[in-house]
């Protein structure tokens, strides 16, 4: 590959204001495409546009707010108004220790982590079937083998503990579940779709800790940078051209847990989700 190979190309990454968000943005523009930082807030984000056009990359602003369904859909809709091709979606953006409820109240965590990226995501899969080929990531995370399954109606609570570990852990169970669901919903039409766990990173995501268990914490994790290999491997690598739906953990592909595999459950979520972002939906295709 050479170091603009993805010179022309498109790709919109939430969450890209910091940690591996952050790094995943300005590898892609440093690779030559054109990024959409998909983010809460501007004065946040312009130090890493600020970045990527300085070092000779091209990138842009796009508000966005995970916690609130109409939110995500302004955005999406925002870029399919432009008619923008999109080569990539980077589903990046996610917390982790939260408390409290959503704009249309769910809970919190599943709400930021997988109800706002599937609507922004079903929006967006018009273009990304124009742009074709293409791809779309989701930042999941080993944490999915530790649930038992969803129990939907604590979707509609807060979280019952201070950390909300249960709620995390649902939450990406159900970036698994979308993904594969995804990659069976768009086959033979070259959209390619991927989940992983990026290790455990000393990122943003786990601002809602409290401040001493914060820093102890982050003592054992992994850096940004290494956190994104692996989503940036799913994003670019030639070799995954033609996979879709796998879960990869460093790089490698990894048999996810048998619920993340259970087909029944995929289309169930995906049934569910779409009755939880009733009026947000109606305009989305494919």
């Amino acid at each position: 590959m050479g170091l603009k190979d993805l010179e022309g190309r498109t790709w919109v990454v939430t969450g890209a204001n910091t940690g591996i968000g952050r790094v995943t943005a300005e590898v892609l523009a440093g690779r030559g495409a054109h990024v959409v930082l998909a983010c809460r807030s501007e004065a946040k984000t312009r130090p890493v546009l600020d970045a990527i056009v300085a070092a000779g990359g091209s990138a842009e602003f796009l508000p966005i707010d995970l916690a609130d369904l109409g939110s995500a859909r302004a955005a999406a809709m925002t870029l399919r108004e432009r008619a923008l091709p999109i080569h990539g979606l980077v589903n990046n953006a996610g917390l982790a220790a939260a408390g409290g409820l959503t704009t249309q109240g769910f809970e919190q965590t599943f709400g930021v982590n997988h109800l706002g990226p599937f609507v922004f995501t079903e929006h967006l899969l018009d273009a990304l079937v124009a742009s074709a080929p293409s791809r779309v990531v989701f930042v999941a995370s080993k944490a999915h083998y530790r649930t038992s399954g969803i129990d939907w109606e604590k979707l509609r609570q807060p979280a019952r503990t201070p950390i909300a570990f249960p709620e995390y852990c649902v939450s990406k169970l159900c970036n698994v579940l979308y993904a594969s669901e995804l990659a069976r919903r768009l086959e033979g039409r070259d959209v390619s779709t991927y989940s992983l766990h990026p290790g455990v990173v000393a990122s943003d995501v786990w601002r809602s800790l409290p401040g001493p268990l914060r820093g102890v914490a982050k003592l054992f994790m992994l850096s940004n940078e290494d956190g994104a290999k692996t989503t940036l491997f799913c994003a670019t690598d030639e070799t995954l051209g033609h996979e879709s739906g796998h879960y990869y953990d460093r790089c490698r592909v990894r048999t996810p847990s048998a619920l993340a595999r259970d087909v029944a459950l995929q289309d169930l979520l995906v049934a569910k989700s779409r009755a939880f972002a009733s009026g947000f939906l109606d305009d989305a295709h494919t």
